[in-house]
């Protein structure tokens, strides 16, 4: 309990000085910034900790070190950036540009711009282009940006300010705590952007409710998995979760994601990081995934989730060369150019595991839409591939309030069979969304195990059944909604209605009376 109050009094005063210190630049630009100071401050605690541990016992902290004192350890460097992706000297930590720009700020944006320039450059010769993951990180910490103020004072009166806010976040240092301040810290930071972002915001972000289901559901019944996979992974908040669920080590060969815009691969990055994943661990790529895919050279993945862009356009059928890629062509027709929502879906299928599990966020269009799209359920049913149908509560994500659904795909099923669960109902509201409660989770998920029916929420279909539906895969031409109207007794309706009758005809004959009493006495007088 403690710990939860802890954690709520941090996120609210995150959301004050994300607040408080922007000014005028817009809150979404904004938090480029505080996203980017919280980052370095981790990544400068979390090399200090590192480093210390290698210490002798009575030397002094790395960050009391000089930079001449460690440039005299090449070898050192070298190590260390093969182990943590990175390198950052002494006087160029978080903490130490701090306690200076407290004496003077004068020069603080060209420093910062400097340190940010050097910590991106400090894998360059050591690592590969594919293992450097820190490059391009603070391309968006513009700190010299004119929206930050309109003078260098000005501007580095706010760096100096965000130093010191971020500087007195109380998450503890990185080693003192195992219970991932950092990576909470970051995660409640973007639901609340995305929140305030609207529309934008769900490009970004999939609400955590959601995120932890869907993650279940991939690896149901499983206590690791080889490595996981989201082709649309936004700020890599699907992908996290798996850390949350498994733990960690049990991802064994890591977590991968390709984003195709590059600010919010780098948020993705930034996430990984901060929930202290090894740089060797995961590979956030940039780029189109369903035009040019950045992981097919490696095995297939146990566990897939994604969240993709609704109804998206793309190339389609206007590139003559997709129709004969190997994960488009078993289907036999592309997705719509106006819609690639099951372009998405024949991506993840090809690069399942035979014995993985994919759990997909869908727009409810891609159910029961005719054309190209009705062709390639068809060969999803067909092919056996679909495990279940969920229908979502509305009103969950960021920038939609539609219900969607999840499709859930299997290459080895125990039947030729596809479950549809009805869970619009399964929400309770907080703030302005709806949220997939832990309880409600859990009544899917029990659904999802048991693949048995349940009145009014879940429902065995045979894929044959479905096949003489035209091959409809929404949840409400399966599922029984259940009729919550009162039942109404029309005898007890009648006997009422007489008693009023009834009562209606002696008032009436009193009133007459009444009145009649009245007219008398008014012609004696």
């Amino acid at each position: 309990m403690a710990q939860n109050i802890e954690r709520d009094e941090l996120h609210r005063t995150l959301w004050r000085i994300a607040n408080d210190l922007r000014g005028s630049v817009d809150g979404w630009d904004f938090k480029q910034y505080v996203l980017g100071f919280m980052f370095y401050r981790f990544i400068s605690e979390n090399l200090t900790d590192y480093l210390d541990a290698e210490l002798a016992e009575g030397e002094k902290s790395y960050a009391q070190m000089s930079d001449v004192e460690i440039a005299e350890s090449q070898d050192a460097i070298v190590d260390t950036v093969r182990e943590k992706g990175f390198f950052i000297l002494p006087e160029d930590l978080f903490e130490n540009v701090r306690k200076r720009a407290n004496a003077d700020n004068s020069n603080l944006n060209e420093e910062l711009q400097a340190i940010f320039q050097r910590i991106e450059g400090s894998a360059r010769g050591v690592l590969s282009d594919e293992h450097n993951k820190i490059r391009g990180l603070f391309d968006e910490l513009d700190v010299n940006s004119n929206k930050l103020g309109s003078s260098v004072s000005k501007r580095n009166n706010l760096l100096l300010k965000l130093l010191n806010e971020v500087g007195n976040f109380k998450i503890g240092r990185y080693a003192d705590s195992h219970n991932d301040t950092f990576g909470d810290a970051y995660e409640y930071l973007m639901g609340m952007y995305a929140s305030s972002a609207g529309k934008s915001g769900g490009e970004y972000y999939t609400p955590q409710s959601v995120s932890e289901l869907l993650a279940r559901i991939a690896v149901m019944g499983k206590k690791q998995v080889n490595k996981v996979y989201d082709p649309a992974c936004g700020s890599g908040s699907l992908l996290l979760k798996f850390a949350k669920v498994l733990g960690k080590e049990n991802v064994r060969e890591g977590f991968f994601g390709q984003e195709i815009n590059l600010t919010t691969r780098n948020l993705a990055v930034i996430n990984m990081f901060l929930h202290n994943l090894n740089y060797a661990s995961f590979d956030i790529a940039h780029g189109d995934t369903l035009i040019e895919p950045m992981h097919g050279h490696i095995e297939p993945f146990e566990a897939i989730v994604s969240n993709p862009p609704y109804s998206v356009k793309w190339e389609g059928d206007a590139n003559p060369l997709l129709i004969n890629d190997e994960r488009f062509a078993p289907a036999g027709v592309l997705a719509p150019k106006s819609k690639a929502d099951l372009a998405f879906t024949m991506h993840i299928l090809h690069w399942l595991a035979e014995n993985g599990t994919a759990a997909i966020v869908e727009f409810p269009g891609v159910l029961y839409r005719g054309g190209a799209e009705g062709k390639i359920r068809k060969y999803l049913i067909e092919g056996n591939y679909v495990d279940a149908v969920i229908q979502l509560p509305p009103d969950l994500f960021f920038g939609t309030t539609i219900g969607t659904c999840i499709i859930v795909l299997k290459k080895a099923k125990p039947d030729n069979k596809i479950l549809f669960i009805e869970a619009s109902a399964k929400f309770e509201r907080s703030g302005n969304k709806n949220v997939l409660t832990p309880d409600y989770r859990g009544e899917i998920l029990d659904a999802l195990a048991k693949r048995e029916d349940v009145d009014y929420f879940a429902k065995l279909v045979d894929n044959s059944t479905i096949a003489e539906n035209d091959y409809n895969l929404s949840v409400s031409s399966y599922v029984e909604v259940e009729d919550t109207r009162e039942v109404i007794d029309i005898v007890e309706l009648n006997a009422e209605i007489e008693q009023i009758v009834a009562r209606q005809s002696e008032l009436r004959t009193q009133i007459d009376a009444i009145v009649a009493e009245l007219e008398q006495g008014g012609s004696e007088s």
